[in-house]
């Protein structure tokens, strides 16, 4: 089962869709693993960290860190899988050493949904602030959109976090409980 959770800063989703996946696991049993795909860099990204890390403490989670994914072979049979975030997993397959752009991002996610036994993707919603952004921020809101909009196809249920509640926008509330 692969489930989006996307929403705004502070919506409240990184905690719902962590609420999420260990009720799965809970259901289900099997790993369940957290992949952190951002690559911390400056003090603000230390205190993101941070924070997601004291979050998800004491909820049973191993964390593998991997800014361009895990290889297939790190993933343990019949895992409960937590993506955090698509947006940081495009920008280092587009910007990092050993990046493969939006194929390489998109192979990632595949791969995920493909290995785990759930699949929780979270994104952010991004596209409707209104800003106009330099050419360069558009290129990546547009890949962005492609990578979201394929995560959201190949998804059983899709949620929008705002201020904690989700909004569906696929899928059945109950599948998820």
């Amino acid at each position: 089962m692969v489930m989006l959770v996307v929403g705004g800063s502070g919506s409240g989703k990184s905690a719902w869709a962590e609420d999420l996946a260990c009720a799965l696991h809970a259901r289900e049993g099997g790993p369940l693993l957290y992949l952190a795909a951002m690559d911390p860099a400056g003090e603000e990204g230390r205190r993101r960290v941070a924070r997601h890390r004291a979050l998800r403490a004491g909820k049973g989670f191993a964390t593998l860190e991997r800014p361009l994914g895990p290889a297939p072979g790190e993933l343990p049979p019949g895992s409960t899988l937590l993506l955090e975030d698509l947006e940081n997993l495009l920008a280092n397959h587009l910007y990092a050493p050993g990046g493969r752009g939006l194929p390489g991002a998109l192979e990632a996610v595949e791969t995920l949904a493909a290995k785990g036994r759930h699949l929780v993707l979270v994104g952010n919603t991004i596209f409707s602030d209104g800003e106009g952004y330099p050419p360069a921020t558009r290129e990546y809101l547009a890949l962005l959109a492609r990578l979201q909009g394929r995560a959201a196809a190949l998804a059983d249920g899709a949620a929008e976090v705002v201020c904690g509640i989700p909004v569906w926008m696929k899928g059945k509330e109950e599948w998820f409980r």
